[in-house]
Parts: C-alpha cells; structure tokens; sequence
C-alpha cells in the first residue's frame, strides 16, 4: 500500500512573508472602511443638522398657516426645502394633495404622541431626506431636501477608497517581502554557517555579526551570539578531544611497546637465568599496573566529571594520614612529614572517601616523584581562620615550578620540561583537580619559598565540628 504523501510546510520567508503582507493590507483595508464609515457618518450628520436648520425656518416663517403645502418644489435640487403642515386628524386635511407621505407616524408628531424623527422618501423620482417634528399644537411640519448630494458623495468617498485600499494590497505585499527578506537575514546566515558546518565538519565557521554597540542587539542578533558561542565551546570540544587521542595515544605507545618486549622475553623463559625472569615478571608486572591506572585515568578524565556517588561525613585528616602511611610506602626512599592540628584534625565534610584519597595519593605521588634525593615532602592540616574550611598544603623540595608553566600544570597530559624523563603520564594533577572541584574544594598550585613546589587545598567542611 503507498504510503501517503507528506505535506511539505513552505519555507519560513514565505510564510513570515505571507503573514506580514496578510498584517498590512488587513490593517490598510480596515482603516479604508473606517475612514468611509466616518466620511458616510459625517456627511448624513451635516445633511440632518442643515434639515434641521430648515425644520426651524419653516416654522417660523409658517406658524400662522393652515395645513398643506407652503414652502418649495422637492423635485428641483437646487430649490430651497420643501415642507408641508399636516394635522393630527385626517379630516382637516386640505383639498391640494400634499408632496411628501402623509402616514400614520406623521400624525402622532402632530398630536405629541410620538418624538420627530428622520426618514427617507421619494418625490417625483429623485430621494428625499424627510424630518418630521411638532410645529403648533395639532400640526406637525415635515421639511425636506433632497439627498442625491449625499449619495453622489457616499459613492465617491466609496471609490477612492477601494482604489487606496487596492493600491494598499500590492504594497503590503512588498512591504511584506521586505520585512521576511531583512528580518530574516541573520537567520539565513546562521543556517548557511550551521549547513556549511555540517558538510564541511569545520567548527571554525562563525556568522558574521553588524558592528553594533553593545547591548544594543535585536533578537536575531542574540541568537547569531549565541550560536557562535556555542561554536566556539564546540571547537573547544573537539580540539580537546583530538588532543586528549593524541596524548593518549602517545602515552599508551611507550607503556604497550614496553610489555611487548617484556612479554616476548618472557616467551623464551626457558633460556632465561631466574634472576632474568624475576626481573622481567616484575618489569612486566609494573607496565600492567602503569597501563591499567593510565587506562583508568583517561576513562575518568573522559566522563569529564566525576562518577555520581554517595557522599559520606568523613575526617578529610584520617584520610590524609592514611594516603601519607601508603606513599611512605611505596617511596621508601622519600621522608613524608605530616603535620595536623587539632581543629583540623576532628573536622567533618561530605565526600566520597577512595575518591578524596586518591586525590591525596596523586598530590603526594607527585611531590615524591620531584623530590631529590634525601628531600622531604612536607605535609599539614590546618582548619581556616572562620572554621568553614581545611587548608591541605604538599610540599617539596624539588626544582619547583616554572612561572610559564604554573597555569598548566593541572591541564590533562601536560609536563614540564623537568618531568619529561620522569614516569608518569601526566594525568595526576588534572585527575586531582577534577575530584577537587567535585567536592566544591579548590587546588592551587604555587612556587614554594625557598624553592619546590607548593600545592593548596582548600576544602568545605562542616562548621559544626571541631574544637
């Protein structure tokens, strides 16, 4: 069975097009047809206060007469108005017939039954505008005019108007057309930049905004703002993710040849003395520790935020003090001296416990790993000045950190010039920030006085607790 045909939707030029033309030419058609309601309105209200004027005349000039004709022919325009007295009974009527119809209403005018009143009629064929109001007591006056003025002017006012308002259509056209064509600009600059970007794959594209000043910007404008924003996080992105490839797949390369070699050795182990086997089992057993806690670190750093755990109420300084007992152990050589005070030492936070110690172990690895020989990595524990905070300070002695190096250290896969010949793989410090922020803490990385490098964490705690 076929299946239906989908209606496809005109482009959004045309319809903002239509709806503009659509706009204008009803408000140019609605206020031709005020404008003739008002000509009509004004023309019918000077016609009855003339007929009026005339009514008043007429009486004056025709109080004393009896009933029937006295003023005027109603068929010549020109003429002045024509009236006629009629008597509230039929019997009184004179012998010549009256111009104007002589009805019933007319009657109760004369009698004071009824208020005066406008009407139309025809007399010899030509249209007549008709009042009719009281005169003397048991007679009414009716005076008249002819309105074939009126008319001829309704129908002009009603020609020239149709002509304005049909000349008004064409012009709300283009007006129109005008308003999607300017209005819509940006919008087809935005979607030609957002097209050329699909096809292209090049997130250096940018729409080109007006020279505007600042906080001046229409909607559209914004819009064009926000999208080169956004494609600029997004070139960001991308160039962060081919660098976190590239540095990744530079630090693997060194790690996986090396566990080839080790491997390939281990596969002739049977021309190996057993010293050489110990030494490659080891070898190849810290390249496998090596890649996985590499592997593991690129996995976190990828998630670019930490992995949603429960936070635990926790002493930030028993977990200090159990990531410096495990570095002295794995750095036998290196002598860690932690010092806590009291106020720090019974202080509470919100945490996540084997993420906060590994954020101490890459601190401390990273102190160890430029300390020289015999040089000690000095660590304390002190609880802020207010009590909001624990201020965690590691401390080397090492050749410290160079001034244009300083806002990279924390940057993934980023080393010095004098760590290029050191293990690791650069990924410890950016891994300690992220849990740092994580836990709303900040880590700071200064030049120590005397030299070495200094790094500060300043973490939230419970102002409950403490001494």
């Amino acid at each position: 069975m076929p299946r239906p045909r989908r209606h496809r939707r005109p482009p959004l030029r045309r319809r903002l097009a239509l709806t503009a033309s659509a706009a204008v030419a009803g408000v140019a058609l609605a206020v031709c047809a005020g404008a003739y309601a008002v000509t009509v309105y004004t023309l019918h209200r000077q016609f009855d206060l003339q007929l009026t004027q005339a009514a008043t005349l007429a009486i004056q000039q025709h109080q004393q007469n009896g009933p029937g004709v006295q003023a005027g022919e109603c068929r010549y325009l020109a003429a002045p108005a024509c009236a006629q007295l009629v008597p509230e009974s039929a019997a009184d009527d004179p012998r010549q017939p009256y111009l104007l119809p002589v009805t019933d209403a007319v009657r109760e005018v004369a009698g004071r039954r009824r208020a005066p009143y406008y009407s139309t009629a025809s007399v010899d064929g030509d249209p007549v505008r008709v009042l009719t109001t009281p005169a003397r007591r048991g007679l009414a006056i009716q005076v008249a005019l002819r309105s074939d003025g009126v008319q001829r002017a309704e129908r002009q006012a009603a020609g020239l108007l149709a002509v304005i308002g049909g000349a008004g259509v064409p012009v709300a056209a283009l007006l129109g057309y005008w308003v999607s064509r300017s209005g819509l600009a940006p919008v087809t600059r935005l979607t030609s930049t957002a097209e050329r970007i699909t096809a292209t794959r090049d997130a250096g594209l940018r729409i080109e905004l007006p020279a505007e000043p600042r906080g001046s910007e229409d909607e559209i404008t914004r819009l064009a703002v926000t999208f080169n924003t956004m494609l600029d996080a997004l070139e960001e992105s991308l160039a962060a993710q081919r660098r976190l490839v590239a540095d990744a797949s530079h630090e693997l390369r060194t790690p996986l040849t090396a566990l080839r070699a080790n491997a390939e050795i281990l596969l002739r182990a049977d021309q190996l003395t057993p010293r050489q086997r110990e030494r490659a089992t080891g070898a190849l057993g810290r390249q496998l520790r090596e890649v996985t806690t590499l592997v593991n670190d690129l996995i976190d750093l990828a998630r670019d935020e930490e992995p949603q755990q429960a936070l635990e109420s926790v002493q930030p300084a028993a977990l200090l003090e159990h990531a410096v007992a495990a570095a002295r152990d794995h750095w036998p050589h290196v002598p860690f001296v932690l010092d806590t005070d009291p106020a720090a030492a019974t202080a509470l936070a919100a945490a996540v416990p084997s993420r906060l110690t590994r954020l101490f172990s890459n601190l401390l690895d990273n102190a160890a790993k430029f300390s020289p020989p015999g040089g000690r990595v000095e660590v304390a524990a002190h609880r802020s000045p207010d009590g909001a905070r624990v201020e965690i300070t590691v401390r080397d002695h090492g050749p410290g950190i160079d001034v244009a190096d300083l806002p990279h250290v924390f940057d993934r896969f980023y080393r010095a010039r004098a760590a290029r010949a050191l293990p690791g793989s650069g990924l410890g410090l950016a891994m300690a920030r992220q849990i740092a922020h994580t836990h709303h803490a900040e880590l700071t990385a200064h030049q120590a006085p005397g030299g070495g490098a200094l790094f500060r964490l300043s973490l939230p705690v419970d102002t409950g607790t403490g001494s």
